[in-house]
């Protein structure tokens, strides 16, 4: 990462400039791999009803925030159908102007609609009980990562979780030089949310997906 926080602009700029010429449907969204949606939302979906309720130790749902959100493919099939509320951040204007029609009417129980990158993004202190960021940390530099989740700690509320799902590498860091972003192995994952002072609850690998794609590991954190 070090050649990559040399020149963050152009690591941040070149991605941009990627997800502006990619279509806003669930195709897009997927890198072309539409199909493996649904067994993402369904493992997504089992791995987050471990934590949910009430009672003791439990996480509320209240309001949940959708980190990378696109056009909003895991707030309309994850995030609405189990949270009163749903805020949404995303880079790229053209995805989130789609998402109000793609959400149809439960779009209504949407917050907020944040246009912003997430390393410049600072979520409302004490606001969610659920952060789900999946498949965009490759997007942020080591020192952005670990620096947005400390902020992310920060706007949970009592009993609150941060959920990371992303591609893990076999070993080390291998940049894509086509979307601008970078894929690290799970040692590394796992060192970056030491660093941000959080600690791992529970972990878990998707399962189903297609052989040539990269291992998807599910992260939750508090």
């Amino acid at each position: 990462m070090e050649d990559i926080a040399e020149d963050k602009a152009s690591f941040y700029s070149n991605a941009e400039g990627y997800w502006k010429e990619v279509p806003p449907t669930v195709d897009g969204m997927l890198g072309g791999y539409g199909g493996i949606s649904s067994i993402d939302i369904n493992g997504s979906k089992a791995f987050l009803k471990k934590f949910l309720g009430e009672g003791q130790g439990k996480t509320g749902t209240g309001c949940a925030l959708d980190c990378g959100a696109g056009i909003g493919r895991i707030t309309k099939r994850l995030l609405l159908p189990l949270f009163k509320t749903v805020d949404l951040v995303d880079v790229t204007k053209e995805f989130l102007d789609k998402a109000r029609s793609y959400l149809g009417d439960d779009g209504k129980r949407v917050g907020n609609y944040f246009c912003c990158g997430l390393q410049e993004f600072v979520p409302e202190t004490g606001r969610y009980d659920v952060i789900w960021i999946q498949w965009v940390i490759g997007h942020l530099t080591d020192d952005h990562l670990v620096e947005f989740l400390r902020c992310c700690q920060k706007a949970l509320r009592p009993n609150g979780l941060i959920i990371i799902k992303d591609n893990v590498s076999y070993e080390g860091v291998v940049p894509d030089e086509v979307d601008s972003s970078v894929c690290r192995d799970l040692e590394i994952v796992r060192r970056l949310v030491g660093q941000a002072g959080l600690w791992i609850v529970h972990e878990e690998q998707q399962m189903n997906f297609p052989t040539e794609i990269y291992q998807v590991h599910t992260l939750a954190l508090r």
